[in-house]
């Protein structure tokens, strides 16, 4: 488990984070496809929070595409960086979320955020400001459409709907299994759209959520619950 530290010049501010957000929101890189769905690696990555002992933990967890099985996982846990404003949340996960990443053996390939990328009131979620920062290919995948609004999809596995900022289609509602609530898929960095909802049904195989959400959610807890009975 790693420990994290809080990076010097980080936000301390809403003024602040939203700036640090304008300046790096241009260097979103849209016209990629990505790597293909069900080949190579991809990482999942989430936080988990104990807010009344300041502490947060990350995991990121590395599955072969193709099978699902774990190749490599790594933890860390440092303070809470950034206090709780919807739209920030970036800034209170990514200290940790990177250096989760950072700890990993391996390259982590495609990564899978529990949360949104352009599907963010300023187009510029956690999904996207992590593939920024580190040059990945990122994808978010939310268990609800935040602000935005969408169509009921068809209640069969791989329908969709747009998820929709007025007209401007922001990611898409998508159906996991047949009849259960969709997830939202959004773009982060280095993928489409198309791509995004791809890989999210490679990887929700047998449940509504991505296996690699699933993985880092039970880690990151997991880290937590040591963190803070030590």
């Amino acid at each position: 488990m790693t420990t994290v530290r809080i990076p010097e010049n980080w936000p301390a501010t809403e003024e602040q984070a939203r700036a640090v957000q304008d300046e790096l929101r241009a260097r979103v890189i849209l016209d990629e496809p990505g790597p293909p769905p069900g080949a190579g690696r991809v990482t999942g990555v989430d936080v988990a929070y104990d807010d009344a002992r300041d502490v947060v933990a990350a995991a990121a967890v590395v599955l072969d595409a193709a099978g699902l099985d774990v190749v490599a996982e790594a933890t860390a846990v440092g303070r809470v960086s950034f206090p709780y404003v919807p739209g920030l949340l970036a800034f209170r996960e990514l200290p940790a979320v990177l250096a989760a990443l950072d700890a990993l053996p391996c390259p982590p390939g495609l990564v899978v955020c529990d949360g949104y990328g352009l599907a963010h009131p300023r187009r510029f979620g956690l999904a996207s400001h992590l593939g920024v920062l580190t040059g990945l290919p990122t994808i978010g995948v939310a268990k609800n459409p935040f602000t935005f609004t969408h169509d009921e999809p068809g209640t069969a596995r791989g329908s969709s709907s747009a998820l929709l900022a007025g007209a401007e289609e922001v990611g898409r509602a998508l159906r996991t299994r047949d009849g259960v609530k969709p997830v939202f898929v959004s773009v982060g960095h280095r993928v489409s759209l198309a791509g995004a909802c791809a890989h999210t049904l490679a990887l929700a195989r047998g449940y509504r959520l991505p296996e690699t959400t699933r993985r880092a959610d039970a880690l990151c807890r997991r880290a937590l619950r040591e963190a803070c009975s030590a």
